[in-house]
């Protein structure tokens, strides 16, 4: 997948996700307090990923370390799938952790401690509390281990050495752009399903909606607004209200998919899920059926895959020449999903959704 690096600081999402999160709810982890007694225990025990989804074993291999939010959410699943894959094809030795929990921060923490003390080259993250981890990634770096975020900036995102991301700002113009074309000029009446307050990555995507639509902040044409968690309960109880309060709405934009199907339930049993467009933001592969059934109208498929190998390259580019330090921001990539195109907005099918969806 092609990639676009900046050496600037981008304006990208923070956690919950922050992004991402956040967005990526009900997730369970692995113990690392089992795997926490030493490095090496750390590295033989914690995560399928450790030591074996690596090449062969030898001196000169190069030692990257994948610590995502938690090890169930299929998000982060894939995004294991793919260090391994580039650890395996790189002949890099990867080992890997997770947190307890979404915001398991000292999990995280002691990670980070164990692998550099085990000596790998670099480390990908997924921060679960993006301040909090700042002081053991600058204690990483200042060891000379490369640090780079995956998906979740840090605060201040230039903790860490690059970010490999989505652009959620992008995402949720691009979803936009498609439901203003969809609506044909027709009057909108608009609800948004958000995320939670101060998390970035939803007020990016928000955001990115608004500007793709045409409008601003305090539009009369929005009509409701609710936070969700990125939960498909909470979705459906968004969208519930949102029908008391306007009972026209013919337009709902969702933070994720999950939020996007509470949304679906809650239309349904009003009978109004024929004629109101749904859009959303992830691209996983229960959101992509969604689109195909016609759930959803379309999504913003990003690419969790691409993130860790990209990472897992790069680590090993950098330890084998350091004059090819990543630095800043660099964009992984997100495509607009839909089977119903319109107004010459560029999309791929959910066929190419199905076939690079996580989940």
């Amino acid at each position: 997948m092609k990639r676009t690096v900046r050496t600037t600081a981008s304006t990208h999402h923070t956690t919950a996700n922050t992004p991402h999160t956040n967005a990526r709810s009900a997730r369970a982890t692995l113990p690392l307090t089992a795997c926490a007694l030493s490095a090496a225990l750390l590295l033989s025990a914690c995560g399928e990923g450790s030591q074996g989804s690596s090449g062969s074993e030898g001196e000169g291999e190069v030692k990257v370390g994948l610590i995502t939010k938690t090890d169930t959410n299929p998000f982060f699943v894939k995004m294991k799938q793919g260090a391994e894959r580039a650890a395996k094809e790189s002949g890099a030795e990867l080992s890997t952790a997770a947190g307890k929990f979404d915001g398991d921060n000292e999990g995280q923490v002691t990670a980070i401690e164990n692998m550099v003390a085990a000596g790998v080259r670099g480390i990908l993250i997924t921060p679960n509390d993006s301040k909090a981890i700042v002081p053991a990634v600058k204690q990483a770096r200042a060891k000379g281990v490369l640090v780079i975020a995956l998906d979740s900036p840090t605060e201040p995102q230039d903790a860490v050495d690059a970010l490999f991301a989505t652009d959620n700002h992008k995402a949720g113009e691009l979803i936009g752009q498609y439901a203003k074309a969809a609506m044909e000029g027709k009057d909108a009446k608009i609800a948004t399903l958000d995320l939670a307050p101060g998390v970035a990555v939803g007020q990016l995507r928000h955001d990115g909606f608004l500007k793709g639509f045409g409008i601003k902040k305090g539009d009369p044409s929005i009509v409701c607004s609710q936070d969700t968690g990125g939960d498909q309960s909470k979705g459906q109880t968004a969208m519930e209200n949102c029908l008391q309060k306007a009972p026209d709405v013919n337009v709902v934009y969702t933070i994720n998919e999950p939020a996007a199907l509470g949304a679906h339930t809650a239309l349904k049993a009003k009978g109004r899920d024929k004629d109101v467009l749904i859009v959303s933001v992830d691209g996983g592969c229960t959101g992509t059926k969604a689109v195909k059934s016609g759930k959803i109208t379309a999504t913003s498929q990003q690419y969790p895959l691409a993130m860790a190998a990209e990472g897992v390259e790069a680590v090993v580019a950098y330890a084998k020449d350091e004059s090819k330090k990543p630095q800043g921001y660099v964009d992984t990539g997100v495509r607009l999903i839909t089977d119903q195109p319109v107004g010459g907005e560029e999309a791929k099918d959910t066929a190419y959704g199905l076939e690079n969806c996580w989940g």
